[in-house]
């Protein structure tokens, strides 16, 4: 530790410590757009914007504070009227080359841009010329707008460095500079993932959700369509944060009256359908570990589970030569919609293609998975429309409910029973553990005491563990983050490491931390928050294994026969695909 002064304060630094962090520390802000930090595992310094320049040493020329290290005995000053003007010069330049049309802009309210602006109470631009012009990129899931790319370069340091798919890198010179795709291609020909984590640090617009709320709302308004939603469990432990409610508070018999306040004929919990996805996964696993205690060569291991639709693509795109070890079930989302759209609505009496199916997820990658022609019947999407968490605030706002105040609703049954199992697919490591905790009844023949089975600390991105299975140990390994997937896998394949099961999500801390929850900005406890109260629902839930599913049971006694069969199968799996 050694000391500096900080517009006249005095404080303890430690080694590599920059200056924007030590004033931080003492409660000194200097403005910033391109740093971000987000604790454990993103730090974006590439110093692009130098709003944050400071004075040291009383020295010539200015240091931008987020990539400027403190020595011993450094004295800065980060208000003086020069180091104002100056700002105010770097935002007016920003501003100059940036599109006025904050009032229909998709951040707009959420734009970093916008608040330091008005920070700064900017009544004018002093300069004009022509701005780049840049074509809109689209896709189902993910939106580029380059012109409000401000090169900040938050979103190339998530693709790189953290999620390591390489999509987005910054090309062009001087004002023509952009951060964009190889030959600008569209992020439909490159091999994105769609996880969303480039949105989620975008300071902008430049980067943002395809918007499903107002193709919901027709759907809403047509009286020949019989509207039902589906919601994910991530998303009852975020929503409330839109509304300024306690973070982490669950608020899943709310969100049950919101939406049948804005019409939806049935609001069921996607968390069923995550019980019905351990029973086809927990049987594959059951069957290759039995085959591979029995000393079949032929088994391959470890098994994958598959619920994320980012990391499938990761995995067709970077490692072709595995794609014989994940499970071939479908997603929780896919499976409901498969339900509702062949047994469920045949049942009520309604024709598929007036079966509107909503999906509320914390992904973006889901709005692509939603799209795919293998989860279609003629044309027909099994799943109509996806919508993120954020979207479904702003539908809550438009209908004018006030949220925090409306009273609670149970789920529609049947598909609205869910056990603690299904609960944790929000978290990373809960896909593992529910398929865990059943298939140890299944092999065993004997309850399951500790039903937590597979304790980890979620802030840790790739996680390794030794777990007593009846007389024997299981090796397991647990990814979050696609950089850390690409570590996992890599020690597969090479053959370095051998597992008896994995799971991988896209997003980190699992789908609490995805592409379409309410932004954190920069405050990664809310993450964990998300992840204790999934956790707690879990713990006071009477049912805490998926096969305990009353109703998941008798949809097999009707319907399926039994996990894995062929009927089940036909609806409930899918291939993976080389791209």
């Amino acid at each position: 530790m050694f000391e500096i002064t900080i517009d006249g304060f005095k404080t303890q630094v430690s080694k590599n410590t920059t200056i924007l962090t030590a004033a931080k520390n003492i409660g000194i802000k200097i403005p910033s757009l391109c740093n971000l930090k987000l604790d454990g595992y993103f730090f974006n310094n590439h110093a692009t914007c130098r709003i944050c320049v400071v004075e040291v040493d009383q020295r010539d020329g200015l240091y931008p504070a987020c990539s400027t290290i403190c020595w011993e005995g450094m004295n800065v000053i980060t208000n003086s009227s020069q180091i104002i003007q100056i700002r105010k010069n770097i935002l007016e330049l920003l501003i100059s080359n940036h599109p006025k049309d904050c009032l229909t802009c998709s951040k707009s309210g959420e734009c970093e841009l916008q608040k330091l602006t008005q920070e700064f109470r900017l009544k004018e631009i002093r300069f004009n010329g022509e701005r780049n012009q840049f074509n809109s990129e689209y896709s189902e899931s993910i939106i580029r707008d380059p012109e409000k790319c401000i090169m900040c370069r938050r979103c190339e340091t998530m693709c790189n460095k953290i999620q390591t798919c390489g999509v987005l890198s910054a090309i062009n010179k001087g004002f023509h500079s952009v951060v964009s795709t190889a030959y600008e291609n569209n992020l439909d020909n490159t091999v994105c993932t769609f996880c969303g984590q480039c949105v989620n640090v975008c300071p902008v617009g430049a980067l943002h959700e395809k918007n499903y709320t107002w193709e919901v709302m027709e759907a809403l308004a047509n009286p020949n369509k019989k509207v039902i939603a589906q919601v994910a469990p991530a998303v009852r432990v975020a929503l409330g944060e839109e509304f300024g409610m306690e973070v982490g508070l669950n608020v899943e018999k709310k969100i049950v009256t919101a939406l049948k306040k804005m019409g939806f004929d049935g609001v069921f919990d996607t968390t069923w359908a995550a019980d019905l996805t351990i029973m086809e996964e927990a049987t594959e696993l059951k069957e290759r570990l039995e085959g591979y205690f029995s000393g079949d060569k032929n088994i391959k291991l470890p098994l994958l589970t598959s619920c994320c639709p980012a990391w499938i693509n990761f995995i067709e795109y970077n490692f072709p030569n595995l794609l014989d070890i994940p499970s071939t079930s479908k997603s929780p989302q896919q499976m409901f919609s498969a339900v509702a759209k062949n047994i469920w609505a045949p049942k009520m009496g309604i024709d598929r293609k007036n079966l509107v199916v909503v999906s509320i997820m914390p992904c973006l990658a889901k709005k692509y998975e939603a799209s795919k022609p293998e989860f279609m019947k003629d044309g027909n999407r099994d799943t109509d429309m996806s919508i993120s968490t954020r979207e479904l605030a702003d539908m809550i706002r438009y209908f004018n409910i006030d949220f925090p105040e409306i009273i609670d609703n149970e789920f529609d049954s049947p598909m609205g029973e869910y056990t603690g199992a299904g609960i944790i697919f929000g978290r990373a490591g809960g896909v593992l553990e529910a398929a865990l905790r059943t298939t140890y009844e299944w092999m065993m023949h004997e309850e399951l005491k500790d039903i937590n089975i597979l304790e980890i600390e979620n802030s840790k991105g790739l996680i390794t563990k030794k777990i007593k299975f009846g007389s024997t140990q299981l090796k397991v390994g647990i990814a979050h983050g696609l950089g850390n997937a690409r570590k996992l896998l890599e020690e597969i394949e090479s053959g370095k490491e051998f597992y008896h099961a994995i799971e991988i999500m896209a997003c980190h801390y699992g789908c609490v931390g995805g592409g379409g929850q309410p932004f954190i900005h920069e405050k990664t406890q809310i993450l964990q928050k998300r992840v204790n109260s999934l956790n707690k629902i879990d713990k006071n839930c009477k049912l805490r294994k998926s096969h305990e599913n009353s109703y998941v049971r008798k949809l097999y006694e009707e319907y399926f026969d039994s996990p894995c069969s062929e009927k089940a199968k036909l609806l409930l799996h899918t291939k993976l695909l080389k791209k």
